[in-house]
C-alpha cells in the first residue's frame, strides 16, 4: 500500500445534502485522478477513501471493489473521449488539421497519464481492458478510417491507400507508443514518442499538396509556441 501524500482536490466529507449519484461521482473523479497520477496497481481502496476523507466502509457502500471503480472510471473516460473526437472532426477544416487537433488532445492526456496505467489496465483489470479494446475498435478505428477517406477526397492523402490496413496500423502505433516495455518511461517521453510515430505515419500517406499543408500547420504551431514562451 502507498500513502498518497498529495491531495489532488479539496477534502470533502460525505454530507447528507449529497445524493448517492453525487457521492459516486466524487469517488470516480478522485479515483481517476489518482490512477492517472500513480497508475492503477499502486492505488488501493484505502488510498481512495483517504483522498476523499471518507471511511472505506462508505466507499464500499457505492462500489463492490476496486475492479468496479476502474471499470466505471474507464467507461466515463471512453465516453468523454468519444465525444471529444467527434467534436474535433466536426470543427476541423480538413483531414490534416483534424488529425493534428486530435493529437493535441491526446498529447494533453498523455502528459497527465502515468506511463504504467495502460499496462496495469491490461494485466490486472481484464473487464476494463476489454472495454478499452471495444472503444479502440469501434470508436478510434472508425474515426481513423473516416479521416483517411476525408483526406483522400480532399486530395491531401494518396488515393491508393488501403484504408482498412492503414487505419489498423495507426491504432496499433498509438498503443505501441504507450507500451512501457518498448518505450521505457525512464528513457522516452510518451508525447515525443507519439508525435514521432504520427509524423512517420503522415509522411507515408500525404500527397504533395498534403505535405505543403502539413508544413504550414506545423510552422504555425511553432510560431504559436514561441509566442507563448515569449
Amino acid at each position: 500500500m502507498i500513502i498518497v501524500s498529495i491531495v489532488l482536490h479539496p477534502l470533502m466529507n460525505v454530507s447528507g445534502k449529497e445524493n448517492g449519484q453525487e457521492i459516486s461521482d466524487r469517488i470516480l473523479k478522485a479515483a481517476h485522478e489518482l490512477f492517472y497520477s500513480y497508475g492503477i496497481r499502486s492505488i488501493t481502496m484505502d488510498d481512495i477513501a483517504r483522498n476523499l476523507a471518507i471511511s472505506k466502509k462508505t466507499l464500499y457502500l457505492f462500489f463492490d471493489d476496486k475492479h468496479q471503480i476502474v471499470q466505471e472510471a474507464c467507461k466515463r473516460d471512453f465516453d468523454a473521449h468519444t465525444q471529444m473526437i467527434h467534436q474535433i472532426a466536426k470543427n476541423s477544416i480538413d483531414a490534416i488539421s483534424e488529425i493534428l487537433n486530435t493529437m493535441d488532445f491526446l498529447g494533453d492526456m498523455f502528459s497527465k497519464m502515468n506511463p504504467n496505467l495502460i499496462y496495469d489496465l491490461q494485466k490486472y483489470h481484464p473487464v476494463a481492458w476489454n472495454q478499452f479494446n471495444i472503444f479502440r475498435e469501434q470508436q478510434l478505428l472508425g474515426a481513423v478510417e473516416t479521416n483517411l477517406k476525408k483526406g483522400i477526397k480532399q486530395g491531401l492523402y494518396r488515393a491508393d491507400l488501403n484504408i482498412k490496413i492503414l487505419a489498423k496500423l495507426r491504432i496499433e502505433e498509438v498503443q505501441l507508443g504507450m507500451n512501457p516495455a518498448i518505450f521505457a518511461p525512464a528513457k522516452f517521453n510518451i508525447q515525443e514518442v507519439q508525435l514521432a510515430l504520427l509524423e512517420h505515419f503522415l509522411y507515408g500517406i500525404l500527397t504533395l499538396e498534403g505535405r505543403k499543408l502539413l508544413v504550414t500547420y506545423t510552422g504555425q504551431k511553432k510560431i504559436k509556441k514561441h509566442k507563448i514562451r515569449a
